[in-house]
């Protein structure tokens, strides 16, 4: 993140997007959130936690008894500790359900790369300190990623230094070599093969490969074209879509915002299309849509206004309409996006001035063969007990969203949605322990544990595993 940012928090628009498909829309929220926005996480029973601009505060926005997150409504959590008020900072839900929040460029708005940690317990509401890894004096906006065993892995921004969380000891072990250059300004995405892949930012166009059994780096290979403004400076997310390419989203080198796709298949590089009208994206949101197209916020040039949003369908780019509130008044590094599970996208704006969080709906739907598969799942379930479900692809096949080194909002492991038969009312099951956080894990058998809410409605009723909003074909459950 560059300091540059900071200036000029809320910036004017001249222009008006057009050529818009009305079956793409946003809708503001029925009770609009009370609090100044940023990056928000999807809670492992449903829950979107969202975090309040320059404070230590956080806010769950829960669907109504219909599911909608548009009709949702707002409680807010429990705070941080009251010296911790990050911007720019890594979080990711851990496999046990916890968020653990880590650094942060900024401190209550003053540029100090601050080392403080904390994990919220959403059982409790409450938050605990982490301290940081050994020797680590700042941590501030860097990379973190959950691998398939589970741990987190972050890499420590101006350093090649990378650590491993024990989410059970609360303590990290320094892990990790072989990186070409810093973390800084870098992010990771996983692979199918349950590797991690990153795009440099002052090696280009260079990509790194990150092996988790031997915590090693290699070359994943040239980009072809320069996904980062320069040496060590901004770049665009990644995001890895259903149909195994990752799409790597760039900022504007040599007047032009560059885009190159990954195959997973043959580990191979090739040039993508460039953003429209000389946009680019240099630290900004991206979301993988249902139907595999990469809902994605753009600006021009380097943190200027006005934004645009686009679809990419794996070819090229489609308009796609303006939030409601906010058009295209702001740049897109202010963006947030996450994956919810109807499958719609919460776009939050965190400019610290402006009030805003909206939902954005695409017309497009999934394969059936991207779908979660249940294979074994209890009859019957009681309120407030524990049960296992077992099936294909309950991770999904992507992180679902990404913004790089400043936000990292993955939402790549099950939800359990259960809606009961005479009433229609949703019901969400905290889910937690699963056997793998790898994402697109094909035919293999995987399994999560999940605790029956206290207050859902007995009787008949249908039960589905949710991955990035895909639903799996429902299973019939009584509720006793």
């Amino acid at each position: 993140m560059n300091t540059l940012r900071m200036l000029g928090i809320t910036l004017a628009a001249c222009l008006t997007f057009t050529s818009i498909s009305t079956a793409q829309k946003w809708q503001s929220l029925k009770h609009p959130p009370t609090f100044q926005t940023d990056t928000a996480v999807l809670l492992t029973d449903g829950r979107a936690m969202v975090h309040e601009y320059n404070s230590p505060n956080w806010w769950a926005l829960t669907p109504d008894s219909t599911g909608s997150y548009i009709n949702g409504t707002w409680k807010q959590l429990g705070s941080m500790p009251s010296d911790y008020a990050p911007l720019y900072f890594a979080s990711q839900v851990l496999p046990d359900g916890r968020v653990l929040v880590e650094g942060g460029e900024y401190n209550f708005l003053s540029q100090d790369e601050t080392n403080l940690g904390a994990i919220y317990n959403p059982l409790f509401d409450t938050w605990e300190n982490v301290s940081p890894p050994a020797n680590w004096s700042e941590i501030g906006d860097s990379p973190s990623v959950v691998l398939p065993n589970g741990t987190l892995l972050l890499g420590q921004n101006f350093t090649t230094t990378s650590a491993e969380f024990n989410a059970k000891t609360l303590k990290w072990t320094i892990k990790g070599s072989g990186k070409s250059d810093d973390y800084a300004e870098e992010g990771m995405e996983l692979l199918p093969n349950g590797k991690v892949l990153l795009v440099d930012t002052q090696n280009t166009p260079n990509s790194e490969i990150f092996n988790p059994k031997t915590s090693t780096w290699t070359s994943g290979g040239s980009t072809i074209v320069s996904l980062s403004i320069s040496a060590g400076e901004e770049t665009g997310p990644a995001l890895l879509r259903p149909e195994g390419s990752v799409f790597a989203m760039g900022a504007n080198s040599s007047g032009a915002g560059h885009t190159a796709i990954y195959n997973t298949a043959t580990g191979k590089w090739a040039v993508g299309p460039d953003f429209p009208n000389g946009d680019d994206m240099a630290d900004a949101p991206a979301a993988v849509l249902p139907d595999g197209n990469i809902l994605c916020e753009t600006s021009p040039g380097v943190f200027a206004s006005p934004v645009s949003f686009y679809e990419f369908n794996g070819t090229k780019f489609i308009n796609a309409p303006l939030p409601k509130q906010t058009g295209n008044i702001n740049t897109s590094y202010l963006g947030r996006l996450l994956v919810l599970p109807t499958g719609q996208i919460l776009y939050t704006l965190a400019d610290g001035a402006t009030i805003d969080a909206e939902i954005y709906t695409a017309k497009g739907t999934y394969q059936k063969a991207w779908a979660p598969v249940i294979k074994t799942a209890p009859s019957t379930i009681s309120p407030g007990l524990t049960y296992k479900i077992t099936g294909t692809q309950f991770n999904g096949l992507t992180h679902g969203a990404a913004y790089g080194d400043d936000a990292q909002m993955n939402s790549s492991y099950a939800l359990v949605r259960i809606t009961n038969n005479s009433t229609k009312h949703v019901f969400y099951a905290r889910t937690h322990d699963p056997s793998t956080m790898a994402v697109a894990t094909g035919t293999k058998i995987v399994s999560t544990s999940f605790d029956v809410p206290k207050g859902i409605q007995t009787g008949a009723s249908s039960l589905v595993v949710v991955a990035n909003g895909i639903p799996s074909a429902p299973v019939s459950v009584t509720v006793q």
